[in-house]
């Protein structure tokens, strides 16, 4: 196994811990959000307002197992690709999963203070919507993890450091 995907809720840091995950380890790192966008020509919450979530999980699919057989990668994982068993399924074969967790008030914190359009939070209430959607995506993270790491408490270099050395324990994994 030579690659490293980070799935987790929104706001979980995956970007950022991907990012800095990569620089450590000397490896490529690969948003798939950005990769969709960049496939459908149109932002994420464009996809979602002109398309539908369907269209977007269809898209988010055919981006994993594009690059997927690439070797020595850190993936940051949309918040949504566990959703799929198929993206689940080709994440595990080519590489380990890493589940990066956090509290729903931390999760709100962050998305609340990054500027970034979330297409999923464009309600009345975030704070009840995001316990929602953590509640009901939570099982299929716990299924798809072969490490959970919870950020809540750490910065981005002791995650990066805790995936690392958790790595190493791993007999499965090989630098």
């Amino acid at each position: 196994m030579k690659n490293i995907a980070l799935i987790g809720f929104m706001g979980t840091g995956k970007t950022a811990v991907g990012q800095r995950l990569a620089k450590k380890l000397e490896w490529s790192f690969i948003e798939t959000d950005l990769l969709i966008e960049q496939k459908a020509g149109k932002t994420i919450p464009e996809i979602f307002q002109q398309d539908g979530e369907i269209s977007f999980r269809e898209t988010e699919i055919g981006v994993i197992k594009d690059i997927i057989e690439r070797k020595d990668v850190v993936i940051a994982c949309g918040g949504g690709a566990v959703l799929n068993k198929i993206n689940i399924d080709r994440l595990r074969e080519h590489g380990i999963i890493i589940y990066l967790t956090a509290s729903p008030e931390t999760v709100l914190k962050r998305v609340s203070s990054g500027g970034n359009q979330r297409p999923l939070l464009d309600v009345d209430n975030p704070a009840q919507t995001i316990r929602e959607l953590m509640e009901f995506r939570e099982p299929f993270y716990q299924r798809a993890a072969d490490i959970t790491v919870d950020t809540s408490k750490l910065d981005i270099n002791a995650v990066a450091e805790q995936i690392i050395n958790r790595l190493k324990e791993n007999e499965s994994f090989d630098f």
